[in-house]
């Protein structure tokens, strides 16, 4: 039987724990294997985790059609090669997945 993932809370703090901010050079190796996902910044990073490891379909599929997540192309590679980019990321095996946050703006006083 499986659970709803909305309702997994093991599994989405164990996620949470588990997620971790790296230099996109760390990940180079993956991306090159294929199996770096990136994750567009309006989603939730250990949400979409905790649905891709319940096989959740139906929203990975709407979320890829959407194009707010896909497998990281050769232009972000190189983009965040070029900008020492570190991305928010964690393991959903045999996947990495990765988010870039958008920048905070500071107020300057």
């Amino acid at each position: 039987m499986q659970t709803k993932p909305e309702k997994d809370i093991e599994l989405r703090n164990k996620v949470n724990r588990e997620t971790a901010r790296l230099p996109w050079t760390e990940l180079l190796k993956h991306f090159a294997q294929g199996n770096v996902v990136w994750i567009a910044d309006t989603l939730d990073l250990v949400d979409v985790a905790v649905r891709i490891s319940h096989d959740d379909k139906a929203n990975i599929s709407r979320w890829m059609e959407a194009g707010l997540l896909a497998k990281v192309n050769d232009e972000q590679a190189q983009r965040w090669l070029e900008t020492s980019a570190e991305l928010w990321a964690c393991v959903v095996s045999p996947f990495i997945l990765v988010q870039q946050q958008k920048a905070v703006p500071t107020s300057v006083h």
